[in-house]
Parts: structure tokens; sequence; C-alpha cells
């Protein structure tokens, strides 16, 4: 087996913070001083905090790996050490061939200088002959889109442009390596996926790519893994369908609302959960089971209840309705204080985009709340080819709902001439 492109091992960065106004006069320095000197200092000066710790990952010749993780979690600090803009507290990380990176929009841009120099200082900074540079350059400028303000000075650029031709430079300078961060962040739905188009073509010559980003519709797209982050740390490398899911029921809702329960109390909801029918994973538009367990308290009529779940997320609210009420044939048993029902909703798929997702439950009689839990359980939706084109998330669409849909082109209809009286 070949050595891996990019070996992180243990790697960690610790930075140090003043935990009070940094001292900018002599006499605070000097007072800080005698304090600490006759040991009257009344709190620490610095606080220590690891930006990352003990990360540890591998990424082969012509690999994809994707990087998620919380804002926070060191994800841009991780591509920083790779950058070689800063260097870490402890662990080491190597890197074998050229490496071209995008950590930051227009990182390494004089804002004095035109477009068209500055394509050649990154070309430079790369280790490219100008003449290597001058062979991509059209092409770069022509991805840009900025071929009318190439020799104007960058300063004057709109963020749009600026965006444009920093991502151009870092995706044609011919890297062996490539370190791209939240690039998919800016620039409007169109340079999106050219960049999204640009970055599976260097991909599929063979480059080696770091790729972190919060979509997880591209991460799914263009990677085969993709390493976890969370508070400093790698929590899971591995399949990419699997890391999506940890990243989301990490980020999960449960904790951001406690759940809240309300009612009578003559019943209790249990517990509330989603699984793929086939046992595999949650895709949106697949056959779901949604189980729902009940326990009664007090003795409670099956036919007098209705359970009911709504299905939502924390961007969009309530999306859909499941009740025991909207099938004729469910009959509910009878239950005496301490006895458990388990109801399962087999629905034909939930058509949501990939996310996160909640279920709050209610088990309600005519007149009266007997338990309602909101937030009763979290599940994940994973990106996957919906829509049946050979591709996942071709694009960022607007909306939750996703809807299976086939498109004609019809004829012309035939014009057929008045006839004249």
């Amino acid at each position: 087996m070949s050595a891996p492109v990019i070996s992180v091992s243990d790697l960690g960065k610790r930075f140090r913070i003043w935990t009070h106004s940094k001292p900018t006069s002599l006499s605070d320095r000097v007072r800080i001083a005698v304090e600490r000197a006759r040991g009257e200092e009344s709190a620490p000066t610095r606080e220590e905090i690891w930006a990352l710790r003990h990360v540890t990952f591998d990424v082969g010749a012509g690999e994809v790996l994707g990087v998620i993780g919380p804002n926070g979690a060191g994800k841009s600090t991780l591509l920083s050490i790779l950058a070689r803009i800063t260097d870490p507290t402890e662990g080491s990380a190597t890197i074998h061939g050229r490496v071209s990176s995008l950590l930051e929009v227009g990182t390494g841009f004089h804002p004095e200088l035109s477009g068209r120099d500055n394509v050649f200082l990154n070309g430079a900074v790369l280790g490219m002959r100008r003449a290597e540079t001058a062979r991509q350059f059209d092409e770069i400028v022509d991805f840009a889109g900025v071929a009318d303000f190439i020799d104007m000075p960058v300063k004057r650029y709109s963020s749009g442009m600026y965006v444009r031709l920093a991502f151009a430079v870092a995706a044609h300078l011919d890297p062996e390596v490539l370190l791209l961060d939240e690039v998919l962040a800016v620039g409007d739905q169109a340079f999106q996926q050219k960049c999204l188009r640009r970055i599976e073509e260097i991909t599929s010559s063979g480059k080696t790519v770091l790729f972190v980003s919060h979509d997880v519709h591209s991460v799914a797209r263009l990677c085969r893994e993709a390493l976890v982050i969370e508070g400093g740390t790698g929590v899971f490398q591995g399949d990419v369908s699997e890391a999506i899911e940890k990243y989301m029921t990490s980020e999960g809702l449960g904790g951001e609302s406690p759940a809240k329960r309300s009612g009578n109390g003559d019943v209790r909801i249990v517990s509330a959960t989603v699984a793929a029918a086939d046992g595999g994973e949650l895709h949106p538009g697949r056959p779901v089971d949604v189980a729902i367990e009940v326990e009664a308290v007090r003795s409670v009529r099956g036919r007098d209840l209705e359970v009911k779940v709504l299905v939502g997320s924390s961007v969009s609210g309530y999306l859909t309705t499941l009740s025991t009420k909207l099938d004729a044939a469910l009959q509910i048993p009878d239950l005496s204080a301490g006895d458990r029902v388990v109801l399962v909703c087999h629905a034909e798929g939930l058509p949501f985009r990939p996310g996160a997702y909640y279920l709050s439950v209610s088990v309600t009689r005519p007149g009266e709340l007997l338990d309602e839990l909101e937030r009763a359980g979290e599940f994940a939706l994973l990106p996957s080819d919906f829509h049946e084109i050979g591709a996942v998330a071709p694009e960022q669409l607007v909306g939750h709902v996703l809807v299976r849909q086939a498109w004609d082109e019809l004829e012309a209809p035939t014009l057929i001439p008045a006839e004249h009286s």
C-alpha cells in the first residue's frame, strides 16, 4: 500500500488567551510582574484553550476527505496547520506534494495589485514557473468571469468577483493537494455549482482534496469518506453517510430545546423512534416506520385514544402530521395501569430534504390531553439520489419538501390559419 499523501498524527493546537484586558502600558506590565513575583496574583492572566487535540487521520492519493463539524470545532485550525499558516503545539502533520489552499476568500491576494498580477503571484508562491501559470491564465480568467476587470486592482473588485478569482486561482494552478475551507459558503448559486463541478474534475484527475464544509449535500456528492470533528477532537472517520448522520445527530435538536411534557398524566409517552422500513439508512422518500411507545398510568379505553405525531425541524417548524385517526382499521387495545403498547406508523416516505428532524407526540381523548411530549425523538435524513438522476443533491433546492417529477418537451402546436369569410 502506498504512503498517504496527507498524514496527521496526534495533532494538537493550543492557544493562550487573556482572561482580562491585555496590559497596554508599562505600569500595567510592572504591576502584573510584581503580583506574580509575590504570589499575590488574584487570577491567572492567561488561559489555555486547545483548539485541536489528539486528531489523527490519513488521506491517500486521489482521495477526497470531507471534514464536518459544528462551528468552533477546530476545522479551520486544522487546515491552517496543514497549509503551514500556523504551527501545531503537539503531534505532526505532513503533506507530500504541491499544495494549493483556499482557507479564506482572497487569502494571499495583494489589494494593490491587479487581478492579473495576483494570479501570477499566487502561482509563484506555489512554486510554479511563470510559463506554467501563463498556460492556465486564460482558463482561470474565464472561470472567474472577470476578463473585463483583470487589469484592475483587486481592492476595487466586488466581493463576488473576489470570490470567483480566488477560487479559480486555487483550483487551476495544478496543485497535487487542494485544501478548501467553506468555499461553497460564498458566491451565488450558479457559481457554487460551477465550483462543485471543478472540484469533481480535480478529484477525477487523481488529485487529493481536503474539503471542509457545513453543506452535507456537497460533502455527500464529493466524498466517500468524512471526518467529524467536535470540540477539537476527531470523533468519527469513515463512510460519508455514517459521518453525516453522526454530525447531524450530534447537532441534535433536543439539546437546544429540552423536551417539554404536559397533560393530565393518565398515560405517559415512553419513546418515539424513526427507522428505515428495510433496516437500512434513512433517506428522503424511502419507507419509514415511526414507533411510539405508550404506558398507561391509569386505565384507559383504547378506542377513545388518538396518538398524534408532528414531524418538524428547527428551521421550518412542523412539516406534517401522523395520526392513528387516519387509519380506520387500527384498533388500540384497552390499557390497564402499567400496560404498555407500541404503535407503529408505516409511512411511504418522508419527502423532506436531508437534515435533522424531531418528533413531537401527543395522546388525547375527546376534550382531554393525556400526555404531550415535545421533541420526543430525533432523526436525520441523509442525502441520496431522491430524484433518480444519478447524482446526490445536484443543486441546493429552495424549500423543505422534495417532489419527484418528470419533464417533457412538447412540440409547438401547428397553427391553422383562420378561414377567410
